[in-house]
């Protein structure tokens, strides 16, 4: 009888709540994890934009179920629906939970009203990576670009989200014509 009672009493990960939880992950920890990540990746794969592809493919599943814990954490269950407010979420929120700090730097491209640009001058998936001389072009922030389309996606703002090699890395989001069109109309100017 005694026995049954102790496995009874016994708390579980499914019992916790979501809204609390240790948000630090050891460095060393993460840079294995990736570092693994990536060796499985370059060896499913033949070309450098295939093998960031890939990347994106999988920070893209980790940004949709990441999506549903930060809104329920961060927003009390409220979800933005301007497109400056929801980048600036990820540019922040997002960010720190996810690395430790904010971005850099959040900027609107001169020439087009559809891109944005998230700017982080050393990503930490970028750190861990040393790439051969071969394979120079290779921006494992790819990864990190999956996760913010993924966001941006689930979200009802579609875009594509590439990471360039600019001021460290620049995430170029690639908004769809239908965002502007439904912002537009949100404040009104439409």
């Amino acid at each position: 009888m005694s026995l049954s009672l102790k496995k009874e009493n016994k708390i579980t990960i499914l019992d916790k709540s979501l809204s609390r939880g240790k948000s630090e992950v050891s460095i060393s920890a993460f840079a294995l994890l990736f570092s693994e990540i990536v060796q499985y990746c370059h060896n499913r794969v033949n070309t450098i934009p295939e093998l960031q592809q890939k990347l994106s493919d999988l920070g893209f599943h980790v940004g949709q179920r990441y999506l549903d814990l930060i809104v329920l954490r961060e927003k009390g269950h409220k979800r933005e629906t301007k497109l400056v407010n929801m980048l600036v979420f990820i540019k922040s929120n997002v960010w720190k939970n996810l690395f430790g700090k904010e971005a850099d730097k959040l900027e609107h491209a001169n020439d087009d009203e559809k891109i944005y640009y998230i700017i982080e001058k050393d990503p930490l998936v970028n750190r861990f990576i040393s790439n051969p001389r071969r394979q120079s072009s290779l921006n494992c922030a790819s990864f990190m670009a999956g996760i913010i389309e993924a966001i941006l996606t689930t979200s009802n703002f579609p875009a594509k989200v590439t990471a360039h090699w600019h001021e460290g890395t620049a995430f170029r989001i690639n908004f769809d014509e239908s965002v502007l069109l439904r912002d537009k109309t949100v404040d009104g100017r439409g």
